[in-house]
């Protein structure tokens, strides 16, 4: 495994931590105005708060790398709900599609250099 594939790895997945982070605390801290944006794109507002907790936990299944499935289905959670989040920016022209798009490549990177150096044979560099 090269040393720069698992600095890029570690950026972009360091990356997504920040953005995934920063959502889920904005869901628990600031509820009521994410509430109202939830509404005015049209989700129910139910889901705020297990949307927060998938979000911490799908980190967790891809920084401890446990389990195979579940850090694939985590990468693949963050992929739908990014896109979903582009989307819905989009559609309430609230011009804060930006961060979704920047966690969205950010998730295409991670993946990537994680399968990148899962495939690379151990080296002494």
């Amino acid at each position: 495994m090269k040393k720069t594939d698992l600095l890029i790895y570690r950026i972009a997945t360091g990356l997504l931590t920040l953005i995934m982070t920063f959502s889920a605390t904005m869901y628990f801290t600031q509820y009521e105005m994410v509430s109202q944006k939830f509404s005015a794109a049209g989700f129910a507002t139910f889901i705020i708060y297990p949307m927060a907790i998938a979000k911490i936990l799908g980190l967790v299944a891809i920084w401890t790398d446990k389990s195979t499935m579940l850090r694939e289905w985590a990468y693949a959670g963050f992929v739908f709900n990014l896109l979903l989040a582009i989307g819905a920016h989009l559609d309430v022209q609230d011009g804060e599609y930006i961060p979704p798009i920047v966690g969205l490549v950010a998730v295409g990177v991670s993946y990537f250099y994680k399968h990148k150096t899962l495939k690379a044979p151990a080296s002494n560099e």
